[in-house]
């Protein structure tokens, strides 16, 4: 065993135990393994979930407005896209917090469960505030997820891949889109099953691949690293022993460990009050690149994406039921740009690849937007134009989850993601399809230009602030990149 507890001073209560780890060291040095590959898919696959129910909320709008039971308008479909935000932000506050406190197994089970149960529950809706109530809890589900997800992916991977690792990760959103396009055009094909048992079908797709994604992950431990500072040492040192058996029986010889191990106290829990100040007063210059970031890609994505349908049947005239196959290579570019780019986040390093992918963005969208208003591109090329921004808006929007989940302290991680996903996302993704809905109906390209400009304004300044304020963390230990808050210095 390489963790050792160390004699506390006299005085101090047996709440102070100190102990030394190198725990964090152990997990770097590991190479890339079948075990890593399960966690990720097993992991991972929850931005697919996201994807597909922003997708389906997209594709099904036609089938939604035309549905008996819910008639929604151009603006309650909007309405719905900020629901389901709304419930993800509230969703991650309240997860995070908890995913901090009680663990990251634990919460991945909790939230994938309620995700299941409501999703399951929107192909039921019977009214438009049914359908909103559903929304609003399949989002709180996905915003839990995101918190306890890339907390334990973080703390897994090994520092010179963790770059790459979540940049992929997070694009596989876009496969989810791509499965709820595909879906969506055949249960809405009224040869299949169309109408109103169209849209209702589709969202248990989510349901059904939420219960496989729950058998998936039983095998899943907890993060070593939560465990160590949460005074359970000797539980993260079987876990981790356990990984590097693997190795050994295989004949892979680990590399000596080379880093100081940690001398840290023991604590249950971070108190409320250490949490903020670490947040806004410690780390307050990363707490604004953070809070830059997600809300610029927040609104740049959730302002485009949750209105793409409404785009395509509005001003190009494409039939509801053929909305999906333009998802599908709009979802290839998104999918393709953190997968090819994600490397040179670890290699040219942080700081230049997501300020270059920001600006690229944000360019590129005030050219599509102001070709779209001069009614110079047909619909082909619009979809085309949205692919090649979005290779690069993929890569910039997967990079801001990875700033806010690697630059904060281990005790806090997961509240961290949720703070900073919760404040992006109400301000940019609440207002976002909001604000496009209404600029939609009004039926004038200029309206929906001055949108486009928006996003791509916020996109642009993050840009800068990243420039300036980002932090270098490619290829360092997250207990590097942010100092434990439980870690001691006394000999």
């Amino acid at each position: 065993m390489t963790t050792q507890a160390l004699q506390p001073p006299s005085d101090a209560s047996a709440r102070e135990r100190r102990y030394s780890t190198d725990i964090p060291a152990r997990l770097d040095r590991l190479a890339w393994t079948r075990f890593h590959t399960l966690l990720v898919l097993a992991l991972g696959i929850t931005w697919l979930l996201d994807g597909l129910e922003v997708t389906l909320a997209g594709s099904v709008a036609g089938a939604l407005k035309a549905s008996p039971a819910l008639a929604m308008s151009t603006t309650e479909i909007g309405l719905a896209g900020a629901t389901y935000i709304a419930g993800a932000v509230l969703g991650a506050l309240f997860f995070g917090w908890l995913t901090d406190r009680l663990g990251r197994r634990k919460l991945f089970f909790i939230t994938l469960f309620l995700y299941v149960g409501a999703t399951a529950a929107t192909a039921f809706s019977w009214s438009l505030w049914s359908f909103l109530l559903f929304r609003f809890f399949t989002g709180a589900g996905i915003g839990g997820e995101y918190t306890a997800i890339n907390s334990t992916i973080q703390e897994f991977t090994p520092a010179r891949y963790r770059g790459w690792v979540d940049l992929t990760i997070n694009g596989t959103f876009w496969l989810g889109a791509a499965l709820g396009a595909v879906g969506a055009v055949i249960l809405l094909d009224p040869a299949v099953a169309g109408g109103d048992l169209g849209w209702r079908l589709c969202f248990g797709i989510g349901a059904l691949l939420g219960l496989l994604i729950m058998l998936m992950r039983l095998w899943i431990p907890e993060s070593p690293r939560w465990l160590m500072i949460h005074n359970q040492p000797q539980a993260a040192e079987r876990i981790v022993a356990d990984i590097e058996r693997h190795y050994h029986e295989r004949g892979v010889e680990l590399p000596p460990l080379r880093a100081t191990p940690l001398r840290l106290r023991a604590r249950d829990h971070t108190p409320l009050r250490e949490v903020f100040h670490s947040l806004f007063v410690e780390h307050r210059r990363r707490a604004l690149v953070g809070l830059t970031l997600l809300s610029a890609q927040a609104f740049f994505y959730n302002a485009i994406f949750f209105t793409y349908a409404l785009v395509l049947t509005d001003f190009y005239g494409v039939p509801p039921g053929k909305v999906g196959w333009y998802i599908l290579p709009f979802a290839l570019g998104n999918f393709c740009g953190p997968l090819l780019l994600g490397r040179l986040f670890d290699v040219v390093g942080r700081r230049i690849m997501i300020s270059s992918t920001y600006l690229v963005s944000g360019v590129l969208l005030a050219v599509s937007g102001y070709l779209f208003q001069q009614q110079l591109i047909d619909v082909t090329q619009q979809t085309l134009a949205w692919m090649v921004i979005f290779f690069f808006a993929s890569a910039a929007a997967s990079s801001a989850y990875l700033t806010v989940a690697e630059t904060f302290p281990l005790e806090i991680r997961a509240l961290a993601i949720a703070v900073f996903y919760a404040f992006g996302t109400g301000l940019g993704g609440l207002i976002g399809p909001t604000l496009f809905g209404a600029l939609i109906a009004s039926g004038q390209r200029i309206n929906v230009l001055y949108g486009y400009l928006i996003g791509a304004a916020l996109m642009i300044i993050a840009s800068l602030v990243q420039a300036l304020w980002g932090v270098a963390a490619e290829r360092r230990s997250l207990e590097h990149v942010a100092r434990p808050l439980s870690q001691v210095d006394d000999r």
